[in-house]
């Protein structure tokens, strides 16, 4: 990423000694002679690090600086002064307005070293925000994705309330995941007796927990059940069965009806 200074003075001897300054450094670099040309500039440009002059005709340094950091805040604003401006340029950097103040006349060598500091940190906050806005697309991805699962999963448990045979999922330990109406009808005495989490062998007559796949069993009681059994984890990670069944006498009225 080509990194852009904007250098702010109204004496063009100074732009010219900051320019060979910090040319062989690579930077681009923009200059203008006033506030007002600065701020045409930065419309027109993405700039990482500004310094300013302080005493400029038409506007200080430090009101051009203010007015960059409401318009351009992720820029870097540096202000170049002597002593006799320092409390209102202390004011400055304490209202967040300017980052650092360097002294004229300066050294090349710590010139050059603050601003590459200016834009390292210039350059570390648009990576933080470039992450973070990354980071809330995400969030706001997997919101939908667990809005539209949620739709999702309410009609296929609609779907199977509806259903007209008992419906019952058995994990992998042996222990009733789900459960539908019909089955609770069926085997919970009615809805009375509960049958999630507990064992299938302790609620399940043996017949059906054998049963082989589709076929038709009959129980202790003399009632004959036509069942299916499922092996679970063929298009999910789910272990265990699925088995339905339903009365063979209402399964045989089911299809009279149909």
């Amino acid at each position: 990423m080509e990194r852009t200074i904007l250098l702010v003075d109204d004496e063009a001897n100074i732009l010219s000694a900051l320019t060979r300054v910090l040319r062989p450094l690579g930077y681009r670099i923009l200059r203008a002679g006033s506030g007002r040309e600065g701020l045409e500039l930065l419309a027109q440009n993405d700039v990482g690090v500004i310094v300013s002059d302080q005493r400029m005709p038409e506007m200080t340094g430090v009101e051009f600086l203010k007015q960059v950091r409401d318009l351009y805040p992720d820029t870097v604003r540096i202000v170049l002064s002597g002593y006799t401006e320092l409390t209102s340029i202390t004011d400055a950097i304490n209202r967040g307005a300017i980052y650092k103040f360097l002294t004229k006349p300066w050294e090349d060598e710590l010139l050059c070293a603050n601003i590459e500091e200016a834009f390292q940190r210039y350059e570390m906050k648009r990576e933080n925000d470039r992450l973070n806005n990354e980071l809330e697309q995400r969030v706001v991805e997997k919101t939908r994705e667990l809005t539209r699962n949620l739709k999702m999963l309410q009609v296929s448990q609609e779907i199977l309330e509806s259903l007209p045979v008992a419906v019952i999922g058995i994990d992998n330990d042996g222990v009733i995941a789900v459960a539908n109406s019909m089955a609770h009808h069926l085997l919970g005495r009615g809805g009375e007796q509960p049958l999630l989490g507990e064992s299938a062998q302790g609620l399940i007559p043996p017949e059906l927990l054998a049963c082989p796949g589709d076929a038709i069993v009959t129980l202790p009681d003399g009632v004959r059940m036509h069942c299916w059994q499922s092996t679970m984890g063929r298009i999910s990670y789910s272990r265990g069965v699925v088995l339905a069944f339903s009365p063979q006498q209402k399964m045989e009225q089911v299809a009279h009806d149909a």
